[in-house]
């Protein structure tokens, strides 16, 4: 046992198996009754290295065995998560959800069956404002002793991200609250910082407040090194701080390297899951943040083989949409795309965003419309992404049809307004990452009215915002937009400089289809000039 210890310490989860199942064979035929706490231990630790392995069947019967042998239900507890883990990591989200509940009802706490949305927005205020009550009260320097809470907290901890796949936005607040609240009022434990981001994630949605909810995601970071929270943990904290908090202010490049750490932490410690929804946000954040297409293409691939290799379908269909984004962005798809696509049964919110994320880049501007309305129907909750790309994208792509229609404007102008308003908050928070996209807004907006002397210095300062802070693909548009501009102004000199560097700008990037329709763009000024 000591050696397969050893084995899982070094992350040889294979090695620590055949120890495991060697120390188990030598106890005798009665050794629950015998050893009762060596044969529990050994069981755990076989099942968890079987799962690590993905031999997930195998995983599942031991556990199986120990539910039919422990002599109480606290000697199960830890079986129960992980075999919730098992179901999760093959795409069983129902009985994942199934096991979280049941465990959680057996422990006293109650399942609801709905929660309305201003019940969920009532309970993130009240656990804000029981935060603010006791973080004066040296709260940080209080530790949970209660196991038993402890465990409640952890299983609420896993089950909200469950709720929001097969039950509901407001039934997961419900439970993120609750594991929030017992943290406050009892003391902070090892799952409290996970805990405390998740509830942090949410309460991000509504763009309020957010310097102060930032604050407080940091300070559960700083929890991490206090319950030295193991690597089986890491990536869950990771993906929900980088992924979901930290880009308002920090680089989304620093987010994306950060991602790919909690993604390194999770597979190696064992924590697939955790993992490949570090994965899921690595991809995300490259898309966002303008990495090479074809680099990206290949880390999505890696992704798709690592599923297949761990017998997951965690985050598939996610990927799936991705990879179909980053082909139609490289050469529409022609050359780049596969076979295997997202099932229908996959959430609609990120599906709508990226047919509108790709329609744009291609110049769809009626399809992209409305897909972005599609978007907005959904209750306007971006849980899986960010809601001020929707909104910069929604912005010029509604520029676009104001400068081909001269009637029924009110609500593509209205649309800018939003988008303007939305990008101005966030480049308070973040210059390096949104200042670039307001004023590529700002530019487009003053070109409607053909404000020039307004216009051109907006468009060099999104230029400019862009190549600074890295984002080659929004460099290149904001070059593509400028030019058109001085295009249709008449001003064909400027044109081909914004052009010629919107080209350079695209091949970088690797979008063979945005290098065509410039290159067409420079052919038809050449003539010109």
């Amino acid at each position: 046992m000591k050696a397969g210890k050893k084995a899982v310490d070094r992350c040889d989860h294979k090695t620590a198996y055949s120890y495991f199942d060697a120390a188990l064979s030598l106890l005798p035929e009665d050794n629950w009754e015998s050893y009762y706490d060596l044969s529990l231990e050994l069981s755990f630790l076989l099942a968890s290295a079987a799962n690590s392995c993905c031999l997930y069947c195998e995983a599942e019967l031991i556990l199986r065995g120990i539910f039919g042998r422990a002599r109480c239900f606290e000697d199960q507890l830890s079986g129960y998560f992980l075999l919730s883990q098992i179901f999760q990591a093959q795409g069983e989200v129902v009985d994942a959800y199934n096991t979280c509940s049941f465990v959680l009802l057996q422990l006293g706490e109650s399942i609801p069956d709905t929660v309305a949305p201003e019940a969920s927005k009532t309970m993130v205020k009240d656990t804000l404002a029981i935060y603010d009550d006791v973080y004066n009260d040296d709260w940080l320097e209080r530790k949970m002793e209660d196991k038993n809470l402890r465990t409640i907290v952890k299983f609420y901890g896993a089950i909200v991200f469950l709720a929001y796949l097969c039950k509901s936005r407001n039934i997961a607040i419900y439970f993120i609250c609750k594991a929030v609240q017992l943290s406050l009022r009892n003391g902070a434990c090892e799952y409290t910082p996970h805990s405390l981001l998740q509830l942090i994630g949410f309460a991000m949605e509504d763009e309020k407040n957010a310097a102060r909810l930032y604050r407080i995601a940091r300070i559960a970071m700083s929890l991490l090194e206090r319950f030295d929270v193991g690597g089986d943990q890491i990536s869950g904290v990771f993906m929900n701080f980088y992924g979901r908090i930290a880009w308002h202010f920090e680089p989304f490049q620093v987010c994306g390297d950060n991602l790919r750490r909690g993604f390194e932490s999770g597979l190696s410690s064992g924590s697939n899951r955790g993992g490949f929804h570090c994965a899921f946000h690595v991809i995300k954040t490259g898309i966002i943040s303008g990495e090479k297409l074809a680099s990206l293409l290949k880390e999505i691939d890696y992704c798709l083989h690592l599923l297949k290799t761990y017998k997951s379908e965690l985050i598939k269909n996610a990927l799936l949409i991705s990879r179909e984004t980053v082909s139609a962005l490289i050469d529409k798809g022609h050359a780049t795309s596969i076979e295997a696509k997202a099932s229908n049964d996959f959430k609609r919110e990120p599906l709508f965003f990226h047919q509108a994320f790709r329609a744009y880049w291609q110049g769809h501007g009626v399809r992209c419309h409305h897909f972005f309305d599609k978007c907005s129907q959904l209750s306007g909750q971006y849980v899986q992404l960010n809601p001020f790309l929707l909104k910069f994208y929604h912005g010029l792509n509604s520029l676009d049809v104001l400068k081909k229609k001269k009637s029924h404007t009110t609500k593509y102008r209205q649309v800018v307004r939003d988008a303007i308003s939305a990008l101005t908050n966030a480049a308070d928070n973040s210059d390096w990452n949104f200042t670039n996209k307001l004023r590529l807004l700002e530019a487009e907006q003053q070109s409607l009215t053909r404000h020039h002397l307004q216009a051109i210095p907006l468009y060099d300062a999104s230029i400019t915002c862009a190549k600074r802070s890295g984002f080659i693909h929004e460099e290149g548009l904001a070059c593509e937009k400028a030019g058109l501009y001085c295009k249709r102004e008449k001003n064909d000199q400027k044109a081909l400089e914004y052009f010629i560097q919107a080209r350079k700008c695209y091949e970088e990037w690797g979008s063979r289809m945005k290098v065509e329709f410039i290159q067409k763009e420079l052919d038809d000024l050449y003539l010109l000039c």
